[in-house]
């Protein structure tokens, strides 16, 4: 083929269609809350790629006609799944970790003391290193007699399978993670490194819809959900606010990426600054 013949070629290559497009970031905002807009072409298209080969469609407006052609909820599923964001690492923006241990954890074991146990909610838990950070943190903390009861949901089956197998690479452990945690707290497995059962036991992990009513989930007395609220719109924003805060026990706390905000979205939180970092508690 001739590189002229080789352009064309190239230039010929099939593209979602518009109609598709506008499918696809209609239902993965129905599903989920989920924003695309015309800018996320290219993301589109990289991370639903595989799915559609996976699925024996050809390209992304076959894996759409698949889609019309079938009412079953797998295919949807991994197409939202394919389009959800899971990044994270262990102890990810240290200034809220710090906040728990010298203010909020100690705040929260003082006013739940008769009943020694508090329940936190990690939610878009991902691979589950904000959830295991925390049970360290909390070991750390040697508060005898009490109990942490971490639950963590995501909507992916994949990133919970990991969550719960508790096995990281080196590349991710090196990301957040101090050495004398790692020594204490892991051990090595050939090329991984596993998580003791110690901290393994205090996390639970659910394929949870932050979309759905939380009220099966019961009361928290924290709950962080970090770097998540930035990939929705302002409504949802302020629906899954109301949600959390039906959801937090009076003087309970919710923790925000450092971006986010309940700013214009739920005048209920008050904004506490606790040590170096935002905290948003129910009255």
């Amino acid at each position: 083929m001739n590189l002229m013949n080789a352009n064309s070629a190239v230039a010929a290559e099939p593209k979602i269609e518009p109609q598709n497009y506008r499918y696809l970031c209609e239902m993965v905002y129905r599903e989920s809350g989920i924003v695309l807009d015309e800018s996320k072409h290219y993301l589109v298209e990289a991370r639903l790629t595989p799915v559609a080969r996976d699925a024996g469609a050809g390209d992304l407006n076959a894996l759409c006609n698949l889609m019309r052609a079938i009412s079953g909820r797998p295919l949807r599923d991994k197409v939202v799944e394919a389009m959800t964001t899971n990044e994270t690492l262990f102890f990810r923006d240290i200034k809220p970790f710090d906040a728990l241990r010298q203010v909020i954890l100690p705040e929260l074991t003082a006013k739940r003391r008769p009943v020694q146990t508090l329940r936190v909610l990690s939610a878009a838990c991902s691979t589950g290193q904000e959830a295991y950070s925390l049970a360290m943190l909390w070991k750390e903390m040697k508060i005898p007699g009490w109990d942490l009861d971490i639950l963590g949901i995501d909507l992916s089956d994949e990133v919970l399978d990991k969550a719960r197998g508790g096995r990281y690479q080196q590349l991710e452990v090196n990301r957040g993670l101090p050495a004398m945690y790692l020594v204490k707290y892991f051990q090595r497995d050939e090329a991984v490194w596993q998580i003791k059962s110690e901290i393994r036991s205090m996390a639970r992990w659910r394929k949870f819809n932050l979309l759905d009513d939380l009220t099966p989930l019961g009361t928290f007395d924290l709950i962080l959900c970090r770097n998540v609220l930035i990939y929705f719109d302002q409504p949802t924003k302020s629906r899954i606010l109301g949600a959390f805060r039906g959801r937090l026990i009076s003087g309970g706390y919710l923790f925000l990426g450092a971006s986010e905000t309940t700013l214009n979205l739920d005048d209920k939180f008050l904004r506490r600054q606790v040590a170096s970092a935002i905290a948003y508690q129910k009255p």
